[in-house]
Order: structure tokens, then sequence, then C-alpha cells
């Protein structure tokens, strides 16, 4: 939550503000070593969607995409760029996952086997009570253009007290384990203190292991979980990485294996992150490289070393210059991207790709041996164009999902829209 003028990541600033916000984002200074100027185009200009929070390619050769919807629709496309017509894959629509502007269906997955097993996953808000669900379905034996609502198994329910930082990525990792991303319970300053304590699941990276069960549960913890055989402490096994306050979108890196996430901040920063085991964050320590509140109820056997981030970035110009990069322009609201690896655009090759909800601008900037040695802004603000989520399809070209109910991808600018940026 966002004091006086933003309520949450879905909500806009009055448009006096964001005006200002843009007119001191044009004029900050250059960065050190600059990428290509990028512009926005529309990837699928016949195809508009209701709010999409995610887009994958299905892993079966079918060249199908996949999308989405925070209403609580997944709808499933050709990849041709010409397509026309949408395919409704799943559609929980009528248990309203969306009654708070946060909530809906926010993470899919397709299960590492997909091809043999036809299992997804997906992570979405229920009410009465208040929680978010993870649960496996099955694609339909008779129509495998069909999801099986009757074949959902739930995995995890995690109680929710607030409507807001639900966080809701879910993704495989190469080690075939799924890894969740779970916001820091809500509200705002993180009043129950979660992010500190591995007693809960708020303020998390999770991982999970959906193909084995760990006593009475409906899944399995790895055994090298940072925090496993602690639960006679109130440790929670499930917790990979602590100290998040709302990690909306994680990537792995196709390459690397590393797993990127953007925290969205408080009142003042927004943050990057590199996620490992056992790390912690700093949320409510911290916001980005800088103090937030006391350590309060801080586990004995908790590390207190907290890891940097590998980016940070504030809401106003005077802030910006407290930052340890005050070359980036500002934003307001962090949209975690991926590591690009596609063909299209060579110039971008080990480029982190981010974006900021509120303003609409796309960033990238490249990390190498602990440091950044690239940071652009790729295309400038667009305030009628919200940035919710990043997508990837199997050839690693990045998509871009945007409030507008369009799909964009990246190329490159003309000449003078780069002298213009």
């Amino acid at each position: 939550m966002r004091k006086a003028l933003i309520l949450n990541r879905f909500t806009f600033f009055p448009v006096l503000s964001l005006f200002c916000l843009l007119t001191f984002s044009a004029l900050r200074s250059p960065a050190a070593d600059e990428l290509a100027a990028m512009q926005l185009k529309v990837a699928f200009p016949n195809l508009t969607f209701n709010r999409p929070l995610w887009l994958e390619e299905a892993p079966d050769d079918s060249k199908r995409m996949f999308v989405v919807e925070q209403f609580g629709r997944i709808l499933s496309f050709s990849k041709d760029t010409q397509c026309k017509d949408t395919n409704v894959f799943l559609d929980i629509t009528e248990r309203k996952p969306h009654e708070n502007n946060e909530e809906g269906l926010l993470g899919f997955a397709f299960h590492p086997d997909f091809k043999q097993n036809h299992k997804f996953y997906v992570y979405y808000s229920q009410q009465n009570p208040k929680r978010s669900v993870l649960s496996e379905f099955t694609v339909s034996a008779t129509d495998p253009q069909k999801a099986d609502l009757a074949s959902e198994r739930i995995i995890m329910q995690t109680p929710m007290v607030y409507g807001n930082h639900n966080g809701g990525t879910i993704l495989f990792g190469r080690d075939g384990y799924l890894y969740i991303s779970v916001g820091d319970g809500g509200l705002g300053g993180d009043p129950h203190n979660f992010g500190q304590s591995t007693r809960f699941l708020y303020g998390k990276i999770l991982r999970i292991d959906v193909n084995s069960r760990t006593g009475s549960l409906q899944y399995g913890i790895p055994n090298d979980n940072p925090f496993v055989g602690k639960s006679d402490k109130g440790l929670r096994g499930e917790v990979y990485a602590c100290g998040l306050r709302n990690p909306w979108r994680m990537s792995f890196d196709r390459e690397t294996g590393e797993l990127w996430v953007g925290d969205v901040g408080q009142d003042k920063f927004e943050e990057i992150d590199l996620i490992v085991k056992g790390g912690n964050y700093g949320w409510s320590v911290r916001e980005g490289f800088h103090p937030f509140k006391e350590p309060v109820d801080r586990l004995k056997d908790q590390s207190t070393r907290l890891i940097d981030p590998i980016m940070e970035y504030a809401h106003t110009p005077a802030l910006q210059k407290e930052c340890k990069f005050p070359d980036h322009s500002i934003g307001l609201s962090i949209t975690g991207g991926y590591v690009y690896h596609g063909k299209k655009l060579p110039g971008l090759q080990g480029v982190y790709l981010y974006a900021d909800f509120v303003q609409g601008t796309v960033w990238g900037l490249k990390y190498e041996h602990g440091q950044i040695t690239a940071d652009s802004q790729l295309t400038k603000p667009n305030l009628a164009r919200s940035i919710a989520s990043f997508g990837e399809d199997r050839d690693g070209e990045v998509y871009l999902l945007a409030f507008d109910g369009k799909i964009y991808e990246l190329e490159a600018a003309p000449k003078q829209t780069a002298q213009a940026n």
C-alpha cells in the first residue's frame, strides 16, 4: 500500500502528480553505459485481453500461447502474430477471485513433464475465509484445448488477512521444484513483521515438491531447503528466501538458472533482487538499501546478514539522489521481467528487462561478475500503458503485458526516438 497517493499496485496516481514525475524523469542524466533505445509494438494486434497478468508458451510443441487474466480466465491462442481467435482453457470467474484490486488469478505454470502428464498449476485468491490457493489441474482427457475443472487438487492454502501483497508468481526451477512468491500479508509497513520471521510464509519465496508428500501436506518439502528440520523451533521448511515485501513477478534466467525478482517498495524505493537459498533481502528492516524500521522478533538462528538489491530506484527525483544509482529514472511500482536470450534483439542479449507499472517505463540492465555493466531507460514513460507483467516464449523472446489489454514486444527505436530518450 502506498500512503496518500497510491492505494495498491493496480491503482493510478492522480494525473497531475504523474505529469510532474514524468517531467523529472525526462531530465535524468544518462547512464554511463547505455543500451540502444527501444519502443514497444503490439505483438498480436488482433487480440485484446482483460487485465492480463501472465504469458507463456506451452511446452508441448503445439506453439500455443497462454495468457492469464486477473478476473479468472486462462486463454490460449496460436503463436501466429495475425491470430484472431482465443480459446478459453480455464475459467474460474464464478469463484470471484478478484474481490480486491490486487487479488485474482495471479499465477500459472506448466508441470515440467506437461507433455506426458498434462498437469499445470494455478495460484488464485478466494474469500470466506480470505486465502491464496495453489492448485493442480489436468487437461481434459477428451479435449486438449480445455482444462478439466473436476481434476483440481488443492496443494496449498495460505490465509490472507488483507487483500493486497499477494505475490503470486509460480515457476518450476531446473531442479523440478515449484517456486512461489508470497507477499508480506498486506496493508502497509509490514505491521505483523512477517517479512523477517520464518515462522510464517508471508514475505517469502517458497520452494516445494509437487510430486511428493511430506507428512499430511499435499506437497513435499525438499530436504535441502534452508529451514528443513527446524520445525521444533517453529520454522517453516517451505521457506527458500525471506525479507520480501511484494515480489511482483520473478523469473529464472534460462541460461544461468539465476532467480530474479522485482520487489515492490513501500513509499520510497523499488528494488531488484537475485534470490539465493536462505537469503534475507531485508524487508521490513529496510526498503531497498535504506533503513525502514528496526528488526522485530528476529530468530536467533536466522542470519542477520541482509543481501543487497541488484538495483533500486526511487519515487521522486529528490529521493533518487540518495540512491546508489542516482542516474536511474524514477518510478512508483516495479514489474519484474526476464533476462533476454532471444534472437530478435541481439543488442539486449543477457540484459534483464523490467518495467514500472504506473509510469509504463521499460528499463534494461546487465549484471556481470557481481556488478552492473549497463543500465538504461529503454522506452519513454507512457501513462496509458500500465505494464503489469512480462512473458517469455520457448525461443527466449520476451513480451510485455499491459492493462490496455495488449501484449507488446520490444523493437529498436528510430534514431530520433533514441535521441529523445
